[in-house]
This record gives C-alpha cells, structure tokens and sequence, in this order.
C-alpha cells in the first residue's frame, strides 16, 4: 500500500508541478497563482499518512501543515523581495541562484522551528485544531498583506522548456513520496511538514524566471501565497472529515470546503487588489 500510494502522489505532484507553470505562463500571476496552488498533492500525501500511520499520526501529520505552508509563505517572500535588494549589477542567472539557496536555507531554518514550536505546544495540552486553526490564520494573514499591494503579474511571452517541466514534475513528486515513507516510519510532524516541502513553488519560481524573465514569478508570489493557505483549510477540514467519512470521501470533502471557502475568496480578494492596482493580472 505504502508504495501504491507514494506513486499515487508521485504521479499527481508531477502532473500539478508542470500544470502550475503553465497556468501561470498562460493566465498571468493572479489567476494562474491561484490556480495553481488549490489542495492537490496533500491529497494522495494526506491518504498515504492516514493509510501508513493511522489516525491519531494522520491528525497530528495534518496539524502542522498549515504552518508548513505559513513557512512557505515566507519562502515565497523571500521571492518576492530579495531579488530587488540584490546588487543591480548582478546577473539575472546570479540573482536567481542566491534566491534560491537564500529561500531555502530560511525554509529549512523555519521547518525546524515549527516542529520544536508544534512539539511544545502538544506538550502544553493545545490540541491538534488549535495548532492548525493558529497556522492557517497566521498564513492568511500573511498572504492577504503580501496581495495588498500586488506587484505586476503579466503573463508569459516564452514557453517553459520540457526538460524543466519534467524536471520540476519529479521534484515534487519525490518530496510527496518521501512524506509518505516518512509517515510510515512513525515520524507525524514531520511527514506533515514534508508534505508541504515547497517543491512546486519553488521549482515555479525558478522554471518561470529561466523562460520568462524576473518579472512573472514575483509577480506570481504574493498569489501564490494567498492561494497556498487552501492547503491549510484542507487540512483542518480533513481532520474531521477524513476521520469521519474515511479517507477517499473525507479527501473529497475536504477538498470542496477548502475551494469553496478559501480558493474562490482568494480569487476574488487579489482580483480585486489588481484591479485596485491598475494592472490586468488575472487575464
């Protein structure tokens, strides 16, 4: 079952990676940011750390995903403000090295944090619904400040090459496939938060500066950010309803809720904050 799973969520993260860019590319940063970051590959991850680790791992996998994805924020920040601080003498492909290795190390830096921080407040009695609840609205927040002035968000002019998109595509898929194991080995918090490694943002931030230029990933950050918190909605709610109506139907649930009452605001909120800004980023 573990590797059914693991290849279940290796082949959706694939086909999400690559359907990321394209979105963005084709329907600019808002649409495509939004788009582009709806609940998908939690889904399978989700099934296979219920499947491996049972559950009570499933629920405390599922709760420290939202600040899983409150840390991708701020790696997705990192995107959006460092490569205007970085020397403008710097060539494009140097900047979006340093980016890159500076995004990361403050991901990883952030992760361990948030597993030390989860882990005191499971031992201050705080339950698993007051640990998400606090994550998915410190992400929001974030996300909501970072959308409120939005940055251009134009589409793309050239197309992703292939070999990036595979490339990205395996990425993710093996960081969704590692989460897996890692909950079958007993490790909840942080097959949670290897869940959320942001294997597709990052590998989006990078595919589209190569064939685009700097301008449409940062442009697509502060959405990106605003539509990731769908994946905090979805873990609350499938740590109801995938207890409640099993892990196929409960995925199901969860995932509508999360569209219904994330995504779609979401979409409305920065379409709005364009429009506000004078720029056509959601056509």
């Amino acid at each position: 079952m573990e590797g059914q799973t693991a290849l279940l969520a290796a082949i959706m993260a694939g086909v999400v990676a690559t359907t990321v860019t394209i979105l963005i590319e084709k329907y600019g940063g808002v649409l495509g940011g939004i788009l582009g970051t709806i609940p998908t590959t939690i889904i399978p991850a989700a099934i296979g750390m219920g499947s491996e680790g049972g559950e009570d791992s499933l629920i405390l996998s599922l709760a420290i995903v939202p600040a899983g994805m409150l840390i991708n924020a701020i790696f997705l920040s990192i995107w959006a403000i460092l490569p205007n601080k970085l020397p403008i003498t710097w060539s494009s492909n140097k900047r979006l090295v340093v980016t890159s290795i500076c995004s990361l190390i403050v991901w990883i830096s952030a992760g361990i944090v948030a597993i030390q921080a989860v882990d005191v407040a499971i031992e201050k009695n705080y339950s698993a619904y007051q640990i998400a609840i606090t994550g998915f609205i410190l992400v929001g927040t974030l996300g909501a400040s970072m959308c409120w002035n939005l940055k251009p968000a134009p589409k793309g002019k050239n197309q992703v090459s292939k070999i990036i998109l595979v490339s990205r595509g395996f990425v993710a898929a093996t960081a969704i496939g590692i989460a897996v194991i890692i909950s079958g080995l007993g490790m909840p918090l942080l097959a949670g938060l290897a869940s959320v490694f942001p294997a597709i943002f990052l590998t989006s931030m990078v595919a589209l500066w190569v064939a685009q230029g700097p301008s449409v990933p940062l442009g697509a950050a502060g959405p990106m950010m605003m539509g990731g918190a769908s994946v905090a909605a979805y873990s609350i709610i499938a740590m109801w309803s995938m207890i409640e109506y099993g892990l196929a139907m409960g995925s199901v649930i969860a995932w509508v809720g999360s569209i219904i009452l994330w995504s779609i605001p979401s979409f409305a909120y920065v379409n709005w904050r364009s429009k506000v800004e004078k720029f056509d980023g959601a056509t």
